[in-house]
């Protein structure tokens, strides 16, 4: 497999004391966000790459916040090849490094259950604001040598997303450009490959509409670049956040 293929509160004892009880419960819970979400994708694309053969995918996440900043949660998806099933396995910590600006450090693992060495441990490191209008993010993430998965060799991903907000609309235009270098062969005859998307969301309560052009620059040769699902192609998603 390549690099790219892969988070008890205390009983009070005395009556007397139950309402400042209830009142640190308040609190106590109060800093603590539980979020979760499913989305069915037409082709669930990984960097530009399909993992789902070009075919319908069904996935759901889950996370749980601290007010602190520290997190932690799982994705999962149905996918093309292992046993059927990716589950991811994320933590981290984000703060506010100055006014608008946000940063994340944690780390991601890919586990695919039932295949033998296909763990990947992947840490990453990102940052993200506003910037007029636009909301924008950039980040790194790593995958160190050493990993049974990755044949010993390291990777690496960087990227930015854009996403701007149409005005009284629940309408979100949305952009991404991502470069990934292996140490081996990946995607390209070079081990680097560059994805980008181009699409558009409509929001509706807790439903959420996308629609999204995805590419590479994996070469054509031979057909290889078909074959791995890095073609262009349109995706749908449609999911349902908590």
């Amino acid at each position: 497999m390549n690099y790219l293929s892969r988070t008890c509160l205390g009983m009070a004892l005395a009556l007397t004391a139950l309402p400042a009880t209830a009142y640190a419960q308040e609190e106590e819970e109060s800093s603590i966000t539980i979020s979760g979400g499913a989305t069915v994708v037409s082709d669930y694309r990984f960097r530009g790459f399909s993992q789902s053969n070009e075919e319908a995918a069904i996935q759901g996440t889950f996370s749980i916040s601290h007010e602190s900043g520290l997190y932690l949660g799982t994705w999962g998806s149905s996918i093309g090849f292992a046993n059927g099933t990716e589950i991811d396995v994320f933590a981290g910590y984000s703060t506010e490094v100055t006014s608008g600006l946000t940063a994340d450090i944690g780390a991601t693992l890919y586990l695919y259950p039932g295949t033998a060495d296909s763990s990947i441990i992947e840490p990453y490191f990102s940052l993200s604001g506003d910037l007029g209008p636009a909301s924008v993010k950039t980040g790194i993430a790593w995958a160190p040598g050493g990993q049974d998965s990755l044949g010993g060799d390291s990777g690496v991903y960087v990227y930015g997303d854009v996403g701007v907000g149409i005005p009284d609309t629940p309408i979100t235009l949305k952009g991404h450009l991502g470069y990934a270098k292996s140490d081996s062969f990946l995607g390209g005859l070079d081990g680097e490959v560059l994805d980008y998307s181009v699409g558009v969301d409509f929001s509706w309560n807790v439903l959420t509409l996308g629609v999204a052009y995805v590419n590479t620059d994996a070469p054509k040769l031979g057909g290889y670049k078909e074959s791995v699902g890095a073609d262009g192609a349109v995706i749908f998603s449609l999911g349902a956040s908590f």
